[in-house]
């Protein structure tokens, strides 16, 4: 048995990775890196756009350059912050399914530089998620691994991590349209299975 969950707005009630831009670079420095890409958004918002274009555009204006033990330190301090966002129904499921032994796979388009912390205690086997790079100095290149994470490629990393998913039984669990994809292939989709407020996530 495989239980994926998806991050944002599925295990907490709102958007981690924004906040986490926040805490690294400071509100003003962000939203000079948004203004820069306002252009590109605007194309995203008529639907000429990519998302996954304008994140690697904002994640290379603010990340390259910038040493991976700032990233790490910050990544820790979120990881922390991030739990008073969790949703109570999200957590009693994770726990279900350690209980029943099922193996349980964080699948989202938020950063490693948190997320390995949060699967780590919350008992995740494994996290699949949007991961930055860094070269030989240690320093961040701006660019990701393998992209984003979202929509079809949670599909692809998890058939990269597992092989046919097919020989599974996997329960998956999403909030959003990024979700779509991994809850079309699940034998047991839930779809804001823990909302109990309107938020969602914007990934």
């Amino acid at each position: 048995m495989i239980a994926a969950f998806d991050f944002d707005g599925t295990i907490t009630t709102r958007d981690t990775l924004i906040p986490f831009f926040y805490r690294c670079f400071g509100r003003a420095k962000v939203y000079g890196v948004f203004a820069t890409v306002a252009w590109d958004a605007l194309k995203f918002g008529l639907g000429y756009g990519s998302r996954d274009q304008l994140k690697a555009k904002v994640i290379a204006r603010l990340f390259r350059g910038v040493p991976q033990a700032v990233v790490q330190q910050a990544g820790r301090e979120h990881a922390r912050a991030v739990t008073a966002s969790f949703r109570p129904a999200a957590l009693e499921r994770i726990a279900w399914h350690r209980a029943q032994g099922h193996r349980l796979i964080m699948v989202s388009a938020s950063l490693d530089v948190y997320l390995q912390y949060v699967a780590t205690a919350l008992g995740f086997d494994d996290l699949l998620c949007t991961t930055l790079e860094v070269d030989e100095q240690q320093v961040c290149t701006g660019a990701t691994v393998s992209g984003n994470c979202r929509a079809m490629a949670k599909v692809r990393r998890l058939q990269q991590h597992l092989g046919d998913l097919s020989q599974f039984d996997l329960y998956a669990y999403g909030d959003s349209a990024g979700d779509k994809e991994m809850l079309e292939i699940a034998d047991h989709p839930s779809f804001k299975p823990f909302l109990h407020n309107n938020t969602t996530s914007t990934r």
